[in-house]
């Protein structure tokens, strides 16, 4: 085995016993998360839409929902359809907005197929926080793309999840190939 060599300011190499996701901070600290349950209460739901599309990392709009790319993805192309009404439970949901929540999967999964080449999708709503929401006050389903042999030991073992592209750069392919 090879010497590991001193770098200058940043240590030992340790062969990726490390890797650095400085952009998880924001999540850990709970930066961006609502103050209170409702629509004013700094809901990020609820202010996206008032956004670009850019900054606001949204992939489409329709009359009662929009898309968009999840700030903290679980998988490169992780995005999560919601309506722009603020409530909580999938029941409160009226028929319109059912129908363009389905509508807008369909979607998405067209898009992330032509974008990313993905083969498989888990596809899911997390009602409550006992259920795993994070903004359990705004309904929000999610749509992570996923591919063959991408189960790799990093969001299990180290707790870190490896993301090759900027969310940006995300956005824009698959923005580009969401169907009309």
């Amino acid at each position: 085995m090879q010497e590991p060599i001193e770098q200058a300011g940043v240590g030992v190499p340790d062969n990726f016993q490390r890797l650095w996701t400085p952009h998880r901070m924001a999540y850990i600290r709970g930066e961006n998360k609502p103050t209170g349950s409702g629509p004013g209460d700094g809901c990020p739901f609820c202010e996206i839409p008032k956004m670009s599309d850019e900054d606001g990392l949204i992939l489409a709009r329709g009359s009662t929902v929009f898309a968009v790319l999840n700030l903290y993805p679980y998988n490169s192309g992780h995005l999560m359809i919601c309506p722009y009404r603020h409530i909580a439970d999938y029941v409160e949901l009226n028929e319109a907005e059912t129908a363009e929540i389905a509508d807008f999967t369909k979607r998405a999964i067209q898009a992330l197929r032509k974008a990313s080449g993905a083969q498989g999708f888990n596809v899911g709503l997390n009602l409550g926080q006992v259920a795993g929401a994070g903004i359990a006050a705004h309904l929000h389903q999610h749509i992570v793309p996923r591919w063959g042999g991408d189960t790799n030991f990093m969001p299990i073992v180290g707790h870190t999840r490896v993301l090759p592209q900027l969310l940006r750069e995300t956005r824009e392919l698959v923005a580009e190939a969401w169907p009309s």
